[in-house]
């Protein structure tokens, strides 16, 4: 259980973010349609980003450890794949009570880490390909699949997104939590996603709004308060905004469907989903063509 000093920060920091306005999906498309993204500076070649590549590397070790600097996506993994059953269950004319619903359909977790995603949806009956650009995360992840018999069919690899788009691989579901706010060209790294994904398949993405609750919660907060993760992990300025990601898809060939917000509850310390999209957020898209 949180202390009561961290009960207390986390409860301060809920009661902060709760004094703005929720946002919804529909309001934050129709409001916020302004080309915001021109006054991004992205790279125009590969997304990859070497100073993110190396802060990660150096936190390789903790992925399994429950209470290390990965908690909080531990913590958030059964809401992240509560949004991920239904969604891809309604769009796949999957059964979502099933044990296995994604029995049949090729996933690519992108970003995967230790593994922390790409295991339960191999559990769920999906063929998973986890790649990552770190050697480490790979080499982690793989001793970790190799003590369930379920997970040790996921395939693990070390390379990039737009190393797969030249090895013409396509998948079913293209899925990358956590990830697009480490990228240093976020618009290329959504083609490459694109590339990645069949005609009329999924693609899924997490992130962070580029909002002050988000400053509050996930820099202020979880960083310097809390200390659940080093400081300097997240940059506040490498954030997106929903409004930034569905034109940045769209411009990609993904129709984003779909979105939800993350809510997390100090008294219980668990995550669940919420239609407030102004911290953490995930969205469904579908590839056009």
């Amino acid at each position: 259980m949180p202390s009561s000093d961290h009960l207390f920060c986390l409860h301060s920091v809920a009661m902060f973010s709760r004094m703005f306005a929720r946002t919804s999906f529909k309001h934050a498309v129709v409001e916020g349609f302004q080309p915001l993204i021109h006054h991004r500076r992205y790279a125009t070649a590969a997304s990859l980003n070497q100073t993110e590549v190396a802060k990660f590397a150096a936190m390789a070790d903790s992925w399994w450890d429950m209470e290390g600097p990965f908690k909080p996506l531990h913590a958030m993994n059964p809401a992240r794949l509560t949004f991920i059953r239904s969604t891809l269950c309604r769009h796949f004319g999957k059964d979502p009570f099933s044990a296995r619903p994604f029995e049949g359909l090729k996933f690519v977790d992108v970003g995967c880490g230790g593994g922390i995603l790409s295991e339960p949806l191999a559990r769920m009956g999906a063929s998973v390909t986890g790649i990552d650009v770190v050697e480490k995360n790979i080499t982690i992840a793989r001793l970790h699949a190799d003590l369930d018999p379920v997970a040790s069919s996921i395939e693990y690899r070390c390379t990039t997104a737009e190393n797969l788009v030249e090895e013409q691989i396509k998948f079913d579901a293209v899925i990358a939590l956590e990830v697009i706010e480490h990228v240093s060209a976020p618009a290329e790294f959504c083609k490459s996603l694109s590339a990645l994904t069949v005609s009329n398949g999924a693609t899924v993405i997490s992130t962070v709004n580029r909002s002050m609750r988000a400053y509050a919660s996930t820099i202020v907060a979880a960083e310097y308060i809390l200390q659940w993760l080093p400081k300097g992990t997240h940059q506040w300025s490498s954030f997106i905004t929903p409004e930034e990601l569905v034109l940045t898809l769209q411009r990609a060939s993904i129709s984003v469907e779909e979105m939800a917000g993350f809510d997390f509850d100090p008294l219980t310390g668990q995550w669940s989903i919420t239609d407030d999209i102004g911290v953490q957020y995930i969205a469904f898209g579908i590839r056009n063509g």
